[in-house]
């Protein structure tokens, strides 16, 4: 039984202006519907991500995933790196790891809404619409936010709002 309840606007037009910038994966598609391996019941495997076009005087990166369908007045946050040097273009498949040992030297995941510093797959209420997973990859103009890993996803994308040079998304779907 689908909630009845409005579709939720995308939610970075509400943010400060950026440039973009583009990302690809080899893993999911804008608009698409999520593959098992990368949902919660399918392992919680994260994507592959790589990126390119961003502004010259980018500093670093954070990667977020972020589902504002979920039956909640915050959305959900599936994921959040951050601490990625200017010099990492790209994230492989399964970098989302518990423990953040797939990740490059100095970058760190926060908790994600389900409390874990890994990547959480799409895992809509059964019934429920169509959900949209927001992957972006930020390019700021300062080499680490003044976050640690204990810091809130919010509390990131509070920080990255005054940070960020420009944004580049891929929106895949996955409905249960």
């Amino acid at each position: 039984m689908a909630l009845d309840r409005p579709v939720t606007p995308d939610p970075y037009p509400l943010l400060p202006a950026a440039g973009t910038f583009s990302v690809t994966s080899s893993d999911i598609t804008d608009g698409e519907r999520i593959a098992e391996a990368f949902v919660a019941a399918g392992g919680n495997t994260s994507p592959q991500l790589a990126w390119s076009g961003f502004p010259a005087e980018t500093k670093g990166f954070v990667v977020t995933c972020f589902d504002p369908d979920a039956p909640t007045p915050s959305g959900f946050w599936h994921w959040v790196v951050v601490g990625l040097g200017a010099g990492t273009t790209s994230l492989a498949q399964g970098a989302g790891v518990e423990g953040g040992g797939e990740l490059p030297e100095g970058a760190f995941m926060v908790r994600n809404d389900a409390g874990s510093k890994a990547y959480m797959g799409s895992a809509p209420p059964p019934g429920d619409r169509v959900h949209r997973y927001f992957f972006v990859v930020h390019a700021i103009d300062v080499e680490q936010l003044d976050v640690d890993e204990n810091a809130t996803p919010a509390v990131v994308s509070f920080n990255l709002a005054f940070h960020t040079l420009a944004r580049a998304q891929i929106v895949p779907t996955y409905q249960l």
